[in-house]
Formats: structure tokens, sequence, C-alpha cells
């Protein structure tokens, strides 16, 4: 836990791995406020962000990235306070020295829904337009299942056991997002 007037910086905080032996996130950080920077299996940051739940937000991080998640660094607080976190955050990235590709080129990927649709063939994609808006919405979900079993399959390689719920009434419009 931060005090209010001192920013901690990010080479003195603590590596936490990701997934714990046990294949899960961090539980201690549920329901905790904060920024958290992720790291990659090297130790490259790749993100800094602020929630008011950070064990949600890695969750969310972990499926989307799932090979950019090996450890984080956190500093959590009591209460919200935006200024507060962005100060944190804003300062983590000025001593990185370079914008990860989370806050910067690759951040929509970190930040939203997965696209499914993106993976579909061009004769996915033909069929899919030739459907009438019935059939429009079961492919899209077929092609959401498709990908959402891809995401399964590297967290399972990973060892991650933390139970992954996504939307079903997003599938329908081909995206996936923790429920």
């Amino acid at each position: 836990m931060r005090s209010e007037t001192k920013i901690t910086a990010l080479a003195e905080l603590e590596f936490i791995s990701y997934i714990d032996e046990t294949g899960n996130l961090p539980e201690s950080l549920q329901g905790k406020i904060g920024v958290y920077a992720i790291f990659d299996d090297r130790k490259i940051l790749q993100l800094v962000n602020y929630s008011r739940d950070i064990y949600i937000s890695l969750k969310q991080h972990l499926v989307r990235k799932p090979q950019s998640c090996y450890w984080v660094k956190v500093e959590t607080i009591e209460r919200p306070n935006r200024t507060l976190l962005e100060g944190v955050r804003k300062a983590w990235l000025e001593e990185n020295g370079a914008i990860p590709a989370g806050n910067g080129i690759d951040e929509g990927i970190w930040n939203h829904p997965i696209d499914a649709k993106v993976t579909m063939t061009d004769e996915e994609k033909a069929k899919y337009e030739s459907s009438d808006d019935l059939s429009k919405v079961k492919f899209l979900k077929n092609i959401a299942r498709r990908v959402e079993d891809e995401i399964f399959d590297v967290l399972e390689s990973r060892g991650v056991k933390a139970e992954i719920r996504f939307n079903p009434k997003l599938k329908e419009q081909g995206l996936l997002d923790l429920k």
C-alpha cells in the first residue's frame, strides 16, 4: 500500500508471478484498487495501467495477451483517486524510458474485447456475407468459439486453472470479453 505523498519507483517493487504454482492469478489482488505493470517472460515491461479491481484487469489482459503476461508489479491504494493513479502510471512510464507496446501501438489489443472476426478466412468471409441475419449471428458465435478454444489451449499450456468465462452475448457479435 502506497503513501499518499511519495510514488514508489517501479524498479523498487517486487516481481509477482502472474500465475502461481496452483495455476491461479494473485488472489490477494481481488478487489484491490491500484496501478499495475505487466511484464513478459524476460521481464520486459508490456503495459502500465490502473484499475478498481486489479485481479479482474489482470485476468482480462491474460486472455487478450497470454504470451505477454508472466510478471506483474503492483502499487495499491485504499480509495479510488484518479489523479493519484494517473500520477503513478505516468511516473512508471517515464521511469521505463520508452512507451511499452500495451500503452502504445498495441493499446487496443490489451484493453478492448477480442475481435474474432479478424481471424475469418476469405472463404468464411464470403459465406458470412451471403448469409441471412440469423445465420450471421450463428456464424459469428462459431468463429468466436473457435478463437475461445484457441485461447483456452494457450492458457492450459501455461498451467492456468483460474475460472475463465466469456460473455455469451458478445459472441453473437464475434467478440470475446470476460463476463
